[in-house]
């Protein structure tokens, strides 16, 4: 197969997300997959094997649920990726698709919560800012304002009967710690998790029991994410504190006895059993790798998603057996990696490597840094990094301060000079791979999407001599520009980053601003931009490009008709395609 064919295998091949079943109804179970070109929802009854797909929608579905009867399938639709949309739903044996509730206004999506009772908490925010309803669904009622805030919050869960409901506020004015508060369907609190500053609780889930009103959280008490197991009706709270390093995420097994426990360290992922009632804390035999996710079954049987950056995703059973295969030809295996730690200027940088399989050292090298800011490159099998390394870049990966999975200090450390302070881990990281004759200096291109485009175009501009290309998808090129047209949520993440919004703090938004140091700029650039993205806004960007144009700047533009990315395989293809090329021809490779 040559390489072309092959790295456009890996994106074709079908993929799926883990199958998450209804609590009641475990037979009954939703997912994603891409095998009809797009991702899509599909569903599965397993108690005679049978499937289908769900949503068909021109530019794919990110967004499903099936509530705990097994009943309804619930997705959200938006237009064309705007992520401005209403829930809509449809019997599990299929039949018409309808709005979840006629009077439930369209909105940007903050989370959603169904109950065995036939009801649901529903999220949402606008320019108004955010609030939680209550809808009795197939109901006449209209949908109940149970929760209002101009600062942001989430529906983290409610209680399988529908007597509780977990909202994740910042009504403190810190998004990125927010605290935990249960209220009643009719909004009367029952009780409130907050640490104060620096700290902050998210909620998991309500026990998986109809009279359990336990619910699990994580916690931020010592310098990490750690379960936490809480009755908001009684005050009583039990912390699992477990003698691990790196971080730990939480779900319950199916009779709320005991915990499924997710164990992130030095980016691979680990399963282990903790039982509530004597403590017991018990491996679970996984490949080595990533876990994207996992969830117990009724019989004690865990199911997740696994890869490796080497192997492609498969869903498993910690009975030892493969749970479920979508049809078609499987993805091409890619290289491992490995792992480097280097001294940065805020402690030792975690980076992960990709070489070639053939040709030799000094490698035209590509640095691909990740979105969020709070997000982590990790071992798990990614169709971009084997195309890179199929053309013969090395790939280096660096999970900078602002990252998670390397504790809270580490992820908060975004403080005043915010892009410039992962920048410097990343210069750190350039220069190791550059010092050990494994990037050659004269063939070095940056790239990054969404916060990793951001950095990319800051970079640029502040370490013009570093850096002989650049590709840039959907990025922030001018902060306080994106504040304007961006989500709320995203204003109120912005808000929690700066310390304030651009009219209170706006010299923070310009030095932190790409577009402030666009005339240092000498790499030639591609930009790739969404058409309808609410998190990068295009505007932003055509101002910066404008700006570029005026000075005669070499750059390339590629646009699509989508968001925030792209849930359409072939058009991820092309994508990919017009970087490689734009790669190429700027490293002497064409």
């Amino acid at each position: 197969m040559k390489a072309e064919e092959r790295w456009q295998a890996r994106f074709r091949a079908a993929r799926m997300t883990l199958p998450i079943w209804a609590r009641l109804a475990p037979a009954r179970a939703v997912y994603r997959c891409n095998i009809s070109g797009t991702w899509e929802i599909h569903a599965w009854d397993r108690s005679n094997g049978s499937t289908r797909q769900v949503t068909k929608r021109p530019r794919g579905t990110s967004h499903t649920a099936i509530d705990p009867t097994g009943q309804w399938i619930w997705w959200f639709a938006d237009t064309y990726g705007d992520e401005f949309g209403v829930w809509m739903r449809q019997a599990f044996t299929g039949g018409p698709e309808m709005p979840a509730h006629p009077d439930l206004a369209p909105g940007h999506p903050t989370g959603l919560a169904l109950s065995a009772a036939g009801t649901a908490a529903v999220g949402r925010s606008s320019r108004h800012g955010f609030q939680v309803l209550h809808a009795r669904v197939g109901s006449a009622d209209k949908p109940t304002v149970i929760y209002e805030s101009r600062e942001f919050a989430q529906v983290a869960g409610m209680s399988l009967d529908g007597s509780l409901i977990a909202v994740s506020h910042s009504e403190h004015g810190d998004s990125r710690h927010p605290a935990l508060r249960v209220i009643r369907p009719d909004g009367r609190v029952v009780g409130d998790l907050h640490d104060g500053p620096g700290k902050g609780f998210s909620g998991v889930r309500f026990a998986p029991t109809m009279l359990d009103r336990r619910i699990l959280a994580l916690h931020e008490r010592r310098g990490r994410r750690e379960p936490l197991v809480w009755d908001p009706t009684t005050g009583e709270e039990r912390e699992i504190w477990l003698r691990v390093p790196g971080e730990i995420t939480a779900d319950w097994y199916h009779d709320g006895r005991a915990v499924l426990i997710g164990h992130n360290n030095r980016a691979r992922t680990e399963l282990f059993r903790y039982d509530l009632g004597g403590g017991g804390l018990t491996l679970i035999q996984t490949p080595h790798g990533v876990i994207h996710d996992a969830m117990p079954r009724p019989d004690g049987a865990v199911e997740y998603s696994w890869s490796s950056a080497a192997h492609p995703p498969v869903v498993r059973s910690s009975e030892g057996h493969v749970v479920m295969n979508q049809s078609g030809p499987s993805a091409p295996p890619s290289v491992p990696l490995e792992d480097v730690h280097v001294e940065g200027p805020g402690g030792r940088v975690h980076a992960l490597v990709s070489r070639p399989e053939h040709g030799s050292a000094p490698f035209p090298t590509i640095f691909l840094l990740h979105g969020g800011p709070a997000a982590q490159d990790d071992d798990s099998f990614m169709p971009n990094v084997a195309a890179w390394v199929d053309a013969g870049f090395a790939v280096v990966r660096v999970n900078y301060r602002g990252s998670t999975g390397y504790g809270s200090a580490w992820r908060d450390a975004l403080r005043g000079e915010v892009g410039h302070i992962e920048l410097s881990d990343v210069s750190a990281v350039r220069d190791w791979a550059v010092g050990q004759g494994m990037a050659d200096p004269e063939r070095l291109v940056l790239g990054g999407a969404s916060w990793g485009g951001y950095l990319t175009l800051l970079a640029l501009g502040t370490q013009p001599k570093s850096w002989s290309a650049g590709i840039a998808a959907v990025p922030i090129a001018d902060h306080a520009a994106t504040y304007r047209d961006e989500t709320e949520g995203l204003r109120a993440y912005h808000r929690a980053l700066f310390g304030g919004s651009p009219q209170e703090v706006p010299e923070l938004y310009a030095a932190s601003s790409p577009i402030t140091y666009m005339d240092a700029l000498q790499a030639p650039l591609l930009v790739l931009a969404g058409e309808n993205d609410p998190r990068s806004p295009i505007a932003q960007i055509e101002k910066y490009l404008e700006k570029l144009s005026e000075r005669r700047h070499e750059f390339e533009v590629y646009r699509y008709k989508a968001g925030h990315g792209t849930l359409v395989v072939e058009e991820r293809i092309r994508q990919m395609a017009a970087q490689l090329d734009f790669a190429r021809r700027h490293v002497g490779l064409a």
